[in-house]
C-alpha cells in the first residue's frame, strides 16, 4: 500500500512522463522536481530530471520516438 507522499510523486511522476513524451521538457522538468520536493530520494523522477536538462540543453531531432539515446557510459 502507498502512502499519500508516495501516491501524490507517482501522479506528479506520469503528469511528468506525459510532458516529456510531448517534448515539454522545461515543463516536465519542473513536475519531476516537485516530486522531488516531496520524496527526494525518488529516483524514477531523478533520472528524468536529468534527461530533461539533457534535452533542454540539446533537443533531440524531429524524428524523436521517446527513447533516451545516452552519449556516454
Amino acid at each position: 500500500m502507498l502512502t499519500k507522499q508516495q501516491e501524490e510523486v507517482v501522479a506528479l511522476y506520469n503528469q511528468g512522463l506525459g510532458l516529456y513524451k510531448a517534448r515539454k521538457f522545461k515543463e516536465a522538468r519542473e513536475t519531476f522536481l516537485k516530486g522531488l520536493q516531496i520524496l527526494p530520494e525518488d529516483g524514477p523522477s531523478k533520472l528524468y530530471v536529468e534527461r530533461c536538462d539533457a534535452y533542454i540543453k540539446d533537443p533531440p531531432g524531429e524524428d524523436w520516438d521517446g527513447v533516451y539515446v545516452m552519449k556516454t557510459k
